[in-house]
This record gives C-alpha cells, structure tokens and sequence, in this order.
C-alpha cells in the first residue's frame, strides 16, 4: 500500500486537495491528522488532562464559558471543551515562550495521534485499498517524511496571498494573530522545495494559486504521476504479505536516504553562512 503524504501550510488549500482525493474519481481513505488532534484532546481523555495539568493554572480562559458548552461539566459530563483560540494564542509566535509551550503541546498531542495513525493505516491495508492519504500539516516537522512513498505539498507562490486567505477563513483573527499563525509553521516555499528534491513520483507540488477549477487540473496532474509509479497491480503485493513488507520495507529506506540528504546539505548551507 502506497503511503502519500500530504501537507501543506495554513491557508494554503490543504484541505481542499484533501477533500478531492477523498472523492471521485480516486475516491482514497484519508487519515486527518487535525481531526485526530481534536479527538485526542476531548474532554475526559488522557491528552486533555495533561493539557489542564500545564496551562490551565496560567490561562484562565483555556476552557470554554459554561454558557457555551451546555454547563460546568461541559455537555457530555466530562469537561468542559478547549478554547482553542485562547490556546492558539500561548503557543503560536516566535517568542521564546511561545516555543516551548509549542513543544510541550506537541509532546502531548503528536504521540496520541500517532497512535491513532497507525490503527487506521493497519485498517486501511487489511482492506485492500492500494494507498492512503495522511494529512499532516506538519509532515516534514514530525518526522512523517520517512514512512511516505510520496509527498504531496500544496502550496501558493505569493505569501501575502496566504494571509489574505487566512483572515478571510477565520475572521475572529487579528493581523498579529495571522502573522503569528503563518510564522510558526515551517515556510510553505521550503516545503515545496524538499518535496521536489526526492524526484518525480516521490514528491510533488501542487500550486494553489487560481481557481479551485484549476486546482483540480493541477491535482489531476499530480496523481497521473503518483499512478505512474505505484500502478493498480500494487494491489496484488498484498494476497503475498512477504513481498508487501519488501515493498515498504524499500520505500521506507528510500525516504529515509532522502531525508537524511536533505538535512545534510541544509547543515552544509548553514556552515557556508
């Protein structure tokens, strides 16, 4: 089963290309990384409890009101639900603060839906389906890259027009409140870029600069080339599970020489500085 790994940054029509594989004609299982964030913090699991445990004690509005979740103990008697714009803002910006309280919530989120990651890929394979899409926004910063066969970023070539974007999606944003949003994810130009560098078929950009008419074409053009290189007899490495765990067990390597090269000549360039 091929794993195609799809990321992108805010606003930049991640979610859109997400939507279009999930349909016709490619009609792909997609596992959504931002979806299993929220479920793993729910009110009355282990990962909200240790979210209360850090910030609650010095962000006092880190829970919604009881007058919009239905009570004190939220609706279903568990809690009451994050605020997540209150949580945005402790962890997004470039201030020191700000970045180890990124890092504590990582730590607590990433692992629980890493977790729930692996059982619906299980399922997934089980299932006969010749490839899964894992939409991870923060795929390269996760340390995803390494078990995907293919890389899709999407992306816009105009970063003003990246904050256009978002403002115009979540308006209860300020500019800083944007500004701080876009500048804590890795640059979506950079993503592009490592993309590429693992080859045709490895990695592709999707440029989401037009119409959604013309971001079909341009999904369209990608998967021709994804099919290219994982074609439909994909499907039978799995009546022979052996050859199934050769299989990945290359893409896998293949990722990881890949990764492994990227961060060499980035620490190559660095040095040149």
């Amino acid at each position: 089963m091929l794993i195609i790994g799809l990321t992108g940054s805010i606003a930049t029509g991640k979610s859109t290309v997400s939507n279009l594989l999930r349909s016709p004609p490619y009609s792909l299982p997609v596992i959504d990384a931002d979806i299993l964030a929220r479920k793993v913090v729910e009110p009355g699991t282990s990962g909200y409890n240790a979210i209360l445990a850090h910030f609650l004690p010095t962000t006092p509005n880190l829970l919604q009101s009881p007058n919009e979740c239905g009570g004190e103990d939220g609706p279903e008697g568990k809690g009451r639900p994050l605020n997540r714009p209150a949580l945005g803002r402790r962890v997004f910006g470039d201030s020191d603060e700000r970045q180890r309280d990124r890092k504590v919530l990582n730590g607590i989120v990433h692992p629980a839906v890493r977790w729930e990651m692996y059982k619906l890929m299980a399922y997934y394979y089980v299932t006969g389906y010749w490839a899964v899409v894992l939409d991870i926004p923060l795929l390269f910063e996760s340390g995803w890259e390494r078990f995907c066969g293919c890389i899709i970023v999407v992306s816009v070539s105009d970063p003003v027009k990246q904050m256009e974007r978002l403002r115009e999606r979540d308006s209860h944003l300020t500019e800083e409140d944007a500004s701080n949003r876009v500048g804590s994810q890795t640059d979506v130009r950079e993503k592009a870029k490592r993309a590429q560098a693992r080859g045709k078929g490895w990695g592709e950009v999707v440029l989401n600069d037009g119409s959604k008419e013309q971001l079909k074409i341009e999904v369209e053009r990608v998967m021709e080339e994804v099919r290219r290189r994982s074609p439909k007899w994909w499907n039978w490495l799995l009546l022979w599970p052996p050859m199934g765990i050769m299989a990945a067990s290359r893409s896998f390597l293949h990722s990881w020489s890949m990764q492994s090269q990227w961060e060499e000549d980035k620490r190559k360039d660095k040095a040149k500085l």
